[in-house]
């Protein structure tokens, strides 16, 4: 039966939160170059027209009365001085964001230009209002320090941005478990981190929940990061578990289960793997432990029966497909065989 309460999808994608999650979810591509032009021209063209007014005013040429009067002249020089760094980003944006070819450094990048234009606009704004770079710094100081009283927690957070972006204990689209959340990382701004969480409360498996978990960026300074997605080895290991007794032939429960993984995985993963191997082996992880071959492993269960475990590698995002399909495949291989694979006994499991 359908439920009366739900959203047609049609609706469901003509929402604007829709829209501004998505924006926010994905990562940003480069804009197109004749768009940041366009934005560069129409900035410049405003600030210029602006400073024109400012220069006006402060001549007299506006004709008598609030026109002339200096905060007046101020808001018109600031109004042209927000539009210059605009312009002044939009061309630092054009020239450098589309020689990153790094989605995640492009990201970080683009970041870390906003603060850095908001920061010289404030700034300047401070300077311009206040009367001179001294008046600005002792108002921004005495800011600072009230600010800083007030919000420790997001100072500790704007700071722990700055270690993620220099240590890189994850990256955009890095997935990672950090204390209970555990998920793809989506968004990295200066005060939290959003991931797009997979498994959860309600799962059993890695399949993507449908939730996002935002925590403090402060949460990195005294957490541990788990990052599955390593470029120089972004596979994890996986295993597959069966239960025989131990009258089965365990030679030919091994031979079995090591070639269906094989056959599912291909041979595409072991040459994936070699590559990988010869990356590793300049770093200090030593690479002879990295096996490009499924491996079998046997142990006595505390009950009646013999855990035959098969252990093979496995893109992190995968890894519940994978294990599911190699689980159904090596079951149905085995029961194949009743004379040499003997299970437990459905009293005695």
């Amino acid at each position: 039966m359908d439920d009366p309460t739900a959203v047609a999808p049609a609706a469901i994608r003509a929402q604007p939160e829709v829209h501004e999650e998505l924006r926010r979810a994905t990562p940003a591509e480069p804009r197109r170059p004749t768009r940041r032009v366009l934005r560069l021209v129409l900035h410049a063209i405003a600030g210029a027209g602006f400073l024109a007014l400012a220069y006006l005013a402060r001549r007299g040429s506006l004709g008598s009365g609030i026109a002339q009067t200096p905060a007046v002249h101020r808001v018109l020089m600031g109004a042209a001085l927000t539009l210059a760094f605009l312009a002044l980003y939009e061309a630092a944006a054009a020239l450098v964001l589309p020689r990153i070819r790094s989605a995640p450094a492009r990201f970080n990048v683009r970041r870390v230009m906003k603060l850095v234009v908001v920061v010289v606009l404030v700034l300047s704004l401070a300077s311009l209002f206040f009367v001179g770079w001294y008046g600005a710094a002792v108002s921004v100081g005495l800011l600072s320090l009230i600010l800083g009283l007030a919000l420790q927690t997001p100072i500790t957070s704007f700071f722990a941005w700055i270690y993620i972006l220099i240590r890189h204990p994850f990256r955009v689209g890095d997935r990672i478990r950090i204390g209970e959340a555990t998920g793809d990382v989506i968004d990295v701004s200066y005060l939290d981190t959003t991931l797009w969480e997979f498994g959860g409360e309600f799962l059993s498996t890695d399949h993507p929940s449908g939730r996002l978990v935002k925590f403090p960026n402060s949460l990195v300074l005294n957490s541990t990061v788990y990052n599955y997605s390593w470029p120089l080895f972004p596979y994890i290991w996986n295993e597959v578990t069966m239960q025989i007794a131990y009258e089965s032939d365990l030679e030919f429960v091994a031979s079995t289960m090591r070639r269906v993984v094989e056959e599912e995985r291909g041979e595409a993963m072991t040459e994936r793997i070699h590559v990988y191997r010869g990356l590793l082996a300049q770093t200090p992880v030593d690479e002879l432990e990295v096996d490009d071959r499924p491996t079998v492993l046997f142990r006595t269960s505390a009950n009646t029966w013999i855990e035959a475990t098969v252990r093979y590698l496995v893109a992190p995002r995968r890894a519940g497909r994978v294990k599911t399909a190699l689980t159904r495949r090596i079951l149905t291989e085995l029961n194949e065989s009743p004379d040499k694979v003997l299970f437990p006994k459905a009293n005695l499991r």
